[in-house]
């Protein structure tokens, strides 16, 4: 299967993503907020980082790239999968592709750490790095459609516990917690493969 990571100005987990997609089996392009052909791609990773150095809000400027727009379109094809990770996810919110939005955290402060994961009955390890990622929605009901991956141990604030979301009718994932950091770093463990063994199970 085919993936793209977008390199948008500021993006610093670029690298990272693409040699962690790449030991999860993928063939990977990396490719900029410009382009706007994603035919050839099955998974489309909208990376961690600082897009637009994080300017007005997180990914308030990103979702304004023409990437972002074929991605809105690319999805409608329904034979994609499209994860926003960190700043990614941010990005998808603010786009309107994910719904809630991803706040300040409720202690003001940057947190980095490992933090203690729930996703599909099965409970893992996987790092955090982010001040602005305290996930809201004003009623959970707006999101019975998703599948949730929630906090043993809430670090951030985040409503019903929640660290990221999946859309499993448009094939939609973000997430705050980064699963490339842990997949590629082998003294940490191979936590990260949990969510690219659901994404290829999801394209199957």
């Amino acid at each position: 299967m085919k993936a793209c990571v977008i390199n948008f100005l500021g993006s610093n987990c670029v690298n990272e993503t693409k040699e962690a997609l790449l030991k999860a089996g993928f063939f990977v392009d990396i490719i900029n907020q410009n382009d706007v052909n994603l035919d050839k791609y099955h998974l489309i990773v909208l990376p961690g980082g600082f897009s637009w150095g994080d300017y007005v809000s997180c990914g308030r400027i990103a979702k304004f790239s023409p990437v972002i727009s074929a991605i809105k379109e690319k999805i409608k094809e329904k034979n994609s999968f499209i994860l926003g990770i960190c700043n990614g996810f941010q990005t998808l919110c603010e786009a309107n592709i994910l719904k809630g939005a991803l706040l300040e955290n409720e202690n003001q402060k940057f947190i980095s750490k490992d933090v203690d994961l729930i996703f599909k009955d099965r409970t893992f390890k996987l790092p955090i790095a982010h001040h602005q990622g305290r996930y809201y929605i004003d009623n959970i009901n707006k999101i019975d459609d998703y599948e949730l991956i929630k906090y043993q141990n809430n670090p951030n604030g985040s409503y019903y516990d929640i660290a990221g979301v999946y859309d499993k009718k448009n094939k939609v994932m973000g997430l705050m917690p980064h699963p490339e950091r842990n997949y590629i770093t082998p003294f940490k463990g191979e936590n990260g493969r949990v969510i690219f063994d659901f994404i290829k199970e999801e394209l199957r």
